[in-house]
């Protein structure tokens, strides 16, 4: 499935200058191998600016408001160090990304469509998401990074594509130092996802919390009682 085009502005708004009291939250990870582009993703997302060199990150956490289909919203987005092993199909996890993908609610999984090893991490990466979060509508976004390096490519977008429909996801080919909106528009779909799952679960947890009415008597029933009862008096 291909990511749909987001035609809605997204505006940031510094923490501090939010109207009104505290409103919707959104926690998001981005997750992906050493290299893919992720903290360049994030700064483009949140500065609109793109820094092409980093160094090697150990889990930044970005806060911003954001104001979405008339909501402001105080989005967190944990940027994640490429600690991920591939070792025979296995994936070793550190602990801090462990508790990372407990504590968001949507994910970006970013591979370079230059790096063919990057691409591999994907799906281990997926499964533990799943492992951890097991409802289906936990939003995940397959992002593929640096397309606009077509000379240098070893991951075809049809591979991505292909990938993301056998996991049941949604799927971007995104050039960070180029496209400004396509990032904005990866960032913007996983805010809403985010937020239909929360208002979903709310309305899971208001149909649980109401009590059931008692089930009306079986008037067949109290008769039979009540004569039973009559006769035990007259003996």
């Amino acid at each position: 499935m291909r990511l749909p085009s987001m035609s809605q502005p997204f505006l940031l708004l510094p923490v501090a200058s939010a109207p009104g009291p505290p409103g919707p939250q959104a926690r998001l990870a981005v997750l992906g191998a050493r290299g893919v582009g992720k903290s360049a993703m994030i700064v483009r997302f949140l500065t609109k600016r793109f820094i092409g060199d980093y160094e090697p990150n150990t889990g930044n956490l970005y806060s911003r408001m954001v104001h979405l289909e008339g909501d402001h919203v105080a989005l967190q987005i944990q940027d994640t160090p490429g600690c991920i092993q591939m070792q025979e199909d296995c994936m070793q996890v550190l602990d801090s990304l462990s508790r990372c993908v407990k504590w968001a609610e949507g994910f970006l999984l970013v591979y370079s469509i230059t790096d063919y090893s990057s691409y591999q991490s994907v799906r281990p990466l997926y499964q533990h998401i799943r492992t951890v979060h097991p409802d289906a509508r936990t939003p995940i976004i397959i992002v593929g990074n640096k397309a606009d390096l077509l000379h240098a490519r070893q991951v075809e977008a049809k591979e991505g594509l292909q990938l993301a429909n056998e996991l049941g996801s949604l799927f971007l080919e995104i050039s960070t130092s180029d496209d400004s909106q396509g990032v904005c528009d990866v960032f913007q779909y996983l805010c809403k996802e985010v937020s239909k799952l929360q208002h979903a679960g709310s309305a899971d947890r208001r149909r649980s919390s109401i009590i059931p009415r008692p089930k009306s008597p079986n008037m067949q029933d109290l008769k039979r009682r009540f004569k039973q009862a009559l006769s035990s008096k007259v003996k």
